[in-house]
């Protein structure tokens, strides 16, 4: 909990970290207007599924111009921009007429949230390497946070505001305002530049942020796909009848990954962000087994020990690209960031096809296999010293 104090005490720290919230507190509020959409539009789920997948191409267009946006006007400065127009953003797919108007307010805001995504871990990176400190893992909490913040006042303001463009308004003038008075505290703060060795960089140096890229897209797989099929697993694998249980796995899942992001920066401090992605694979593999089990009880404890091992993943990963020696953070992030986001995309199609030819019960010992593949690539080929 050191790094959680560190930004509960320091402005520095939390008015950075309040971005990360800030970005889920708006997704949040819109996960729940999306049925509302879709009712309003008449859209059928694949048609709904195709709006939802232009935000994801969105996010991805703008991946390739982040580190000469971020270059030319500051991390800092695109941090702020980016949480502003990002809030700004989402009050268009509440009032679009059409399905194609849908389709490009949501590629809009996608190319914001990946703006946004990559500035504020460029910009926290940046800032651990400044002031020798750690505090990426409870800005990925603070971001799990956002989201339960964002889903429920939008539950409690959707009992009084009929009007959802005007509940996203409020949302985004709220977001904004809040964001205006804490970014002093990182809108000038500028990315440090590598010195780059006049030696000829050889392939084999880049082999470490290819490693991070590929675990990120099997972790980010994995979370997509628990985030899909938990649900379903429950119901259909485990046969639990009750409607209201059939969301316990990735409620919990959601909470135990919460709570280890707060507790992830103490733990990579003291043992080092290698070990720290080793053993929370290791973790979820043992979740993994657990929920195989198919017992109520035990499954969702393993849903919880998998989001317990995931947790930390991530921010370690995105922490170890901006520490990259041969290309600059933004770069590095922009494409291990890129590569999780590809992963989260694809993980619960490739689930959809192989619970189809074979079952859902094959398809999760699948993810067990992709973590098991995760344990060994982090344990033989991840070394601090190269990346």
């Amino acid at each position: 909990m050191k790094s959680l104090k560190l930004i509960l005490t320091y402005k520095r720290y939390f008015s950075v970290v309040w971005v990360f919230c800030s970005l889920n507190i708006m997704i949040g509020t819109w996960v729940l207007y999306i049925p509302q959409v879709k009712e309003k539009l008449k859209l059928d789920d694949a048609e709904i599924g195709l709006a939802l997948f232009c935000l994801a191409l969105g996010l991805l267009s703008i991946i390739a111009f982040l580190p000469w946006l971020t270059q030319k006007i500051g991390l800092g400065k695109c941090t702020f921009i980016g949480i502003c127009l990002f809030s700004i953003m989402f009050i268009f797919p509440v009032i679009t007429t059409s399905h194609l108007m849908l389709c490009m307010a949501l590629f809009a805001v996608g190319m914001f949230s990946g703006f946004t995504d990559i500035a504020m871990n460029t910009l926290v990176s940046e800032i651990e390497k400044r002031d020798q400190v750690n505090f990426m893992s409870s800005a990925h909490g603070f971001f799990s946070l956002g989201g339960a913040i964002g889903a429920l006042s939008g539950m409690i303001l959707m009992s009084f505001i009929k009007i959802p463009v005007l509940h996203f308004m409020i949302m985004s003038a709220i977001v904004i305002l809040i964001n205006l008075i804490l970014m002093k505290s990182y809108y000038k703060v500028k990315e440090t530049p590598i010195e780059i060795s006049k030696e000829k960089i050889s392939i084999k140096s880049y082999l470490p942020l290819v490693i991070l890229a590929i675990l990120a897209l099997v972790i980010m797989a994995n979370e997509g796909a628990i985030e899909q099929w938990s649900s379903i697993y429950l119901k259909d694998i485990v046969n639990v009848s009750s409607e209201h249980l059939v969301g316990l796995g990735f409620t919990i899942f959601s909470i135990a990954m919460t709570i280890g992001r707060f507790l992830g920066d103490a733990i990579s401090e003291k043992i080092g962000s290698v070990k720290v992605i080793v053993l929370g694979c290791a973790l979820a593999v043992c979740g993994y087994v657990m929920v195989l089990t198919n017992t109520l009880v035990i499954t969702v404890s393993g849903f919880g020990i998998i989001g317990f091992g995931f947790s930390v993943i991530i921010p370690e990963l995105v922490r170890l690209a901006g520490k990259s020696k041969t290309i600059s953070a933004t770069k590095a992030i922009s494409f291990v960031s890129g590569s999780g986001f590809a992963g989260f995309l694809i993980g619960p199609i490739i689930i959809g096809y192989i619970s189809d030819a074979f079952s859902l019960n094959i398809s999760f010992s699948f993810l067990l296999g992709l973590t098991v593949i995760a344990v060994m690539l982090s344990a033989f080929f991840l070394n601090t010293k190269r990346i």
